[in-house]
């Protein structure tokens, strides 16, 4: 599986996070990974119910000839109560909520609850792929609570992406990869 986060979004206070579109650069860097000799094995692609994931997930696979499967489950922890933060103000909640992973930050739905989301809806992903590699576009926080489960690890920001617009493989019986930056677009 290849767990692929968004690339750069065009932030919009305006616009309900979710509705984010990918930004020129982050479609230049999603075109990029699609090029790549190892992305030509993916026979499946999905992505969260957001746009910037559905979105990136298009474009991989446009390339590969594949439509997009959309599951809910993979969509970034619930910040709904707080919708748009400025970046600083951003970076301190999701420090919080990764630091306190049993309790509501500010409203936001609690990383265990989160983290349980995920790993349900990645199980129900690669059991309704077809065989061979399967490529999910989500985002950061969904990786990171991922990566920390699969490695068994408790969870903590330093399992998080170093930047947008990362990936990490991970194969049957293994432990995840380290993250990776896309490709510049």
């Amino acid at each position: 599986m290849h767990f692929i986060t968004h690339p750069e979004v065009m932030i919009d206070p305006l616009v309900p996070v979710p509705r984010w579109g990918l930004a020129p650069l982050g479609i230049a860097r999603m075109r990029a990974l699609a090029a790549l000799p190892e992305m030509a094995a993916v026979q499946s692609v999905w992505a969260s119910t957001e746009a910037k994931a559905i979105e990136g997930a298009g474009i991989l696979a446009g390339r590969l000839g594949l439509p997009v499967q959309v599951h809910a489950g993979l969509g970034e922890n619930d910040r709904d109560a707080t919708g748009y933060l400025p970046e600083a103000e951003f970076q301190r909640t999701a420090d919080a909520f990764f630091a306190s992973p049993d309790q509501s930050i500010r409203g936001w739905e609690r990383a265990v609850d989160a983290q349980a989301r995920i790993v349900g809806a990645i199980g129900a992903v690669l059991a309704a792929a077809p065989p061979g590699p399967v490529a999910v576009v989500a985002h950061g926080g969904v990786g990171a609570l991922l990566r920390a489960h699969l490695a068994g690890a408790p969870i903590s920001r330093s399992w998080d992406q170093p930047g947008a617009g990362c990936r990490f493989v991970m194969r049957p019986g293994q432990k995840p990869g380290d993250w990776v930056a896309l490709p510049a677009g």
